[in-house]
């Protein structure tokens, strides 16, 4: 237990146990990134977060005794970074790969098929700040990663965005943990808000994602 505020508080890292203990975490946290581009209910963002939470535990941010065997910011960033990336280029090759099947499938939601124009548009601009900006919105980086290779976008056009939207996915959820974890304790008080941020931005980012002219 740590005291946070003059009330005692649950310490994320104690409460999570032996299951978030390094290296476990940053395993628990790439798989769980690499897998929500085909299973985007996935809770990848609340694990970061989480996991970005308990490292701020090993800063001092909770009051007591401080575990050492706490998750490194950076490592979790860059495994999640790594591992959304990953997952981009696995569904990107596979819907390369999906022939007529995928294309029908493509054509018959109108929501896709413009999806699909706007994105290849985009890129052929250079202008893929449509990726990253579909990165945080919900189940957007699944539409844009098979819909780019659905489209045989070349990969030269899209990784590179890919990386970067990766890492800026990364970097922001680890940082709303850390710093959250930092300001209010490491508790779960604060990894509720983390989420309630990353929620927030993914909900604007899915309304400038429908609002973007093509």
């Amino acid at each position: 237990m740590a005291v946070i505020g003059g009330a005692t508080g649950v310490v994320v890292w104690e409460s999570v146990g032996s299951l978030a203990a390094v290296p476990w975490i940053y395993a628990m946290v790439a798989l769980s990134v690499l897998l929500d581009v085909f299973v985007p209910v996935l809770p990848s963002g609340v694990l970061v977060i989480t996991a970005a939470t308990a490292a701020a535990a090993g800063s001092g941010a909770a009051a007591g005794p401080v575990p050492h065997n706490v998750p490194d910011i950076l490592v979790l960033t860059l495994s999640a970074a790594t591992a959304s990336v990953l997952g981009d280029l696995v569904a990107y090759r596979l819907a390369w790969r999906g022939g007529e099947r995928l294309d029908r499938a493509i054509a018959r939601s109108r929501r896709l098929t413009a999806a699909q124009e706007r994105l290849g548009e985009a890129l052929s601009r250079g202008g893929g700040a449509l990726v990253v900006l579909a990165r945080f919105a919900p189940a957007g980086r699944s539409v844009v990663s098979f819909c780019a290779g659905a489209a045989h976008r070349r990969a030269r056009d899209f990784v590179p965005w890919s990386a970067l939207a990766g890492l800026s996915w990364a970097g922001y959820s680890v940082a709303l943990g850390y710093f959250g974890g930092r300001w209010l304790g490491a508790s779960w008080l604060a990894a509720g808000v983390s989420v309630a941020a990353l929620f927030g931005a993914g909900a604007a980012a899915g309304f400038l994602v429908r609002r973007r002219p093509a």
